[in-house]
């Protein structure tokens, strides 16, 4: 565990982030399983199902750090649910609507032509589509 949590510290460093015990936790266990999406919820579920005790507020707080240092995206799917998502490369996603599932679409599958002009003074820093999908009806 030792090398797992110095190579997760030299991306925290690396990332401009201080490596405290709370980050270093979190980050272990948001990258142990590769690419995914994940809800605050669901992170401080997994953080205490991991005998790492964190209030909601920390892992909260932690997780928009992370954005911030560019570690990960927030991907905001509905209103009332952010996810969080550990594979920064430019692509998209399918949402599975009923079950709050949030799957890769490899951005090789999607072509996005004639976007608008963005306004004066700005740039387009990144396009999301997100795919809803529900059980077939019948």
């Amino acid at each position: 565990m030792a090398t797992c949590q110095t190579g997760i510290e030299l991306k925290l460093r690396r990332s401009g982030l201080r490596p405290t015990k709370q980050r270093i936790a979190l980050a272990s266990l948001l990258f142990a399983k590769g690419d995914r999406h994940l809800t605050v919820e669901e992170l401080h579920e997994e953080a205490l199902t991991a005998e790492f005790p964190v209030s909601l507020a920390t892992v909260y707080n932690t997780l928009h750090q992370f954005t911030e240092a560019g570690l990960i995206r927030v991907l905001a799917v509905e209103s009332s649910k952010t996810y969080f998502d550990t594979n920064v490369s430019d692509h998209h996603h399918f949402f599975v609507e009923g079950e709050n599932k949030v799957l890769d679409i490899p951005v090789n599958n999607i072509t996005i032509d004639n976007l608008p002009a963005a306004p004066e003074g700005m740039e387009i820093a990144h396009v999301d589509v997100v795919i809803r999908l529900r059980p077939k009806q019948g």
